[in-house]
């Protein structure tokens, strides 16, 4: 059934991955954008805590994590996701779908395998600014993204010890709109920019887990990223325009296209976790993700208002599984997810550190008869301050994701 679905989801998944808007952010104005949690539901509904594997679940975080797989997995998920905006100025509602990972995953003894696409950062925003004084009118408009195409192998050195490594290829495009317009000058101006994005990066990984006690292991997971670039090449274009009736501008001249090519510096990261528990009824674990400051070049070389500090995130969760192997109550067989992130993200504006921080939770629903499952989670949390006249946004994201698990390469006996 996987085989079947894999190369027709794959294209589709690619498609919608370039089309799909992935955020309403007004903070994915800075840097290549909101950049998403590349992960799984599952680890996601934790808080985002990855310091474990099993051998049905992916675990997108750690590649250490492929060699543990005993079924050929193949993994779905999206978020729709609603939220609210509010600064001095008033407050927007906004609301979202997106489809979030497309990832399959395949068991080779000692070795495992996975592959997928993931969208990496998104860009979505539309800023309008009044000048009452000058009386003129700014709009800042953007949409893109980035995305992760990658392939990972992990390999087990020896019983409870494993190491992984993930190779990927980032790609994408950005658009951005910028327009300015006064009401005393007969014309406005309109820049307009489309960058095209794409660069290497890899991760390494390790796990190790461990009994301690005869029911109790300890888990640890610790991921390291070096630092890596994106090329980008930007074609830049100018115009003259007129404001209709509607505020809706349109192009009286337009000049020549300006094209030029930079580097993005995408920052190094390390990650590194540890918790207890029993595999299959309960673990606690927390992580903590330290990244240097980001470097993007000249773009906001200008603007006083914007800097880059180290960010940090920290994790905390867990699951509960009643009865792993319970015959006679479907509840019991369910596994229950919660957990806690906090993130100070990096980005300075004002002088104000923005800061993203969420409760999440979920479900793990079995499908009757196999090893595949339905995952449900939610994300309850806040970006951002009402500090120096910023934005503050409140969301609620529900994430849904499908599991499949089958067995490939097996040689049957019977025709």
């Amino acid at each position: 059934m996987i085989k079947k679905l894999l190369i027709p989801l794959f294209l589709l998944f690619s498609i919608i991955s370039f089309a799909q808007q992935g955020t309403a952010s007004p903070y994915s104005y800075y840097g290549i954008g909101d950049v998403r949690f590349k992960g799984t539901n599952e680890n996601r509904s934790m808080g985002g805590v990855s310091i474990f594997s099993d051998s049905i679940h992916m675990n997108l975080q750690n590649p250490a994590s492929y060699s543990n797989l005993k079924l050929t997995s193949f993994s779905v998920g999206g978020t729709f996701s609603s939220g609210n905006l509010k600064s001095d100025e008033g407050t927007n509602k906004t609301q979202r779908t997106t489809l979030d990972y497309f990832a399959v995953g395949l068991p080779l003894g000692k070795f495992g395998a996975s592959f997928g696409l993931i969208p990496y950062s998104s860009v979505g925003y539309k800023i309008k600014t009044t000048d009452l004084v000058n009386q003129s009118i700014n709009r800042f408009n953007g949409d893109g993204g980035v995305n992760k195409a990658f392939l990972g192998f992990g390999y087990e050195i020896s019983k409870g010890l494993s190491i992984g490594l993930d190779a990927s290829y980032n790609f994408g495009k950005i658009s951005t709109s910028s327009i300015n317009y006064i009401a005393a000058a007969e014309y406005g101006t309109q820049e307009m920019n489309v960058s095209d994005l794409s660069g290497f990066n890899v991760k390494i990984g390790a796990m190790f887990n461990r009994k301690i006690t005869k029911k109790l292991d300890i888990f640890s997971g610790i991921t390291y990223v070096p630092e890596s670039k994106l090329n980008s090449n930007t074609v830049r274009n100018t115009h003259t325009i007129v404001y209709n009736g509607d505020l809706a501008p349109t192009t009286v001249d337009s000049y020549d296209a300006q094209n030029s090519s930079t580097s993005i510096v995408m920052p190094s990261h390390f990650t590194f976790g540890v918790g207890i528990g029993q595999i299959r009824k309960w673990v606690v674990g927390t992580e903590i993700t330290v990244q240097k400051p980001s470097d993007f070049g000249s773009r906001y070389s200008s603007m006083s208002n914007v800097s880059f500090e180290r960010a940090t995130k920290y994790s905390v969760g867990g699951y509960y599984i009643p009865n792993f192997t319970s015959f006679s109550s479907y509840f019991q067989k369910v596994t229950y997810r919660a957990g806690f992130r906090y993130e100070n993200t990096g980005l300075v504006l004002s002088d104000q550190s923005i800061k993203d921080y969420a409760l999440t939770g979920g479900f793990g629903l079995p499908l009757g008869g196999t090893f595949s499952n339905i995952n449900l989670g939610f994300e309850l949390g806040q970006r951002g301050t009402l500090r120096a006249n910023l934005v503050q946004e409140k969301y609620v994201n529900v994430i849904l994701s499908l599991s499949l698990n089958d067995r490939w390469f097996v040689k049957s006996k019977y025709n």
